[in-house]
């Protein structure tokens, strides 16, 4: 799973015309399902939304998630966060789950999130042709995929060419 966010001063979410969602200061976090993603992609991906430390504290320093400051979270699916552009002119997204999977994830990722003490969570409307208009605060923006998740320390120290001391 994949995760774009965005700290926002406020965002919302149309479909035909209709506000469909909307937020305050918070998080827009926009959420694609790949294929052979998992429980615990989703899992992973909502303790770290929730935990990370992208607001600032009063000396500004990145101190703060967003339930410290009692920020509000938008989620809204986007399957194009697994759009393959390597090849061609029209991106391919084969990579993206099946909507019926997809769907399900979305659903179970929403529902850890929705914590007691924690932000108030707020959805687009899976599958539809949605309108997202946000204010970006700083601008923060920060993409998260549940995969760097799984890969081994050893394994990223050789991809840098590094060694174990």
């Amino acid at each position: 799973m994949r995760i774009l966010l965005q700290r926002v001063e406020r965002a919302e979410v149309t479909v035909g015309g209709e506000t469909v969602s909307a937020i305050g200061p918070g998080l827009c976090v926009f959420l694609g399902v790949g294929k052979g993603d998992s429980e615990k992609d989703a899992s992973f991906l909502a303790d770290k939304l929730l935990n990370l430390r992208i607001f600032p504290d009063e000396s500004g320093k990145f101190d703060r998630s967003v339930t410290d400051i009692a920020g509000e979270l938008l989620v809204v699916s986007q399957f194009t966060l697994y759009g393959d552009y390597r090849k061609g002119r029209r991106p391919s997204m084969t990579d993206a789950a099946a909507p019926e999977e997809a769907d399900r994830l979305y659903r179970d990722f929403v529902d850890r999130l929705n914590v007691p003490g924690g932000p108030r969570v707020c959805t687009g409307t899976f599958q539809a042709h949605m309108k997202v208009s946000l204010v970006n605060d700083g601008p923060v923006t920060f993409l998260i995929d549940s995969a760097e998740s799984r890969k081994k320390t050893a394994g990223n120290r050789a991809i840098l060419g590094t060694k174990n001391i």
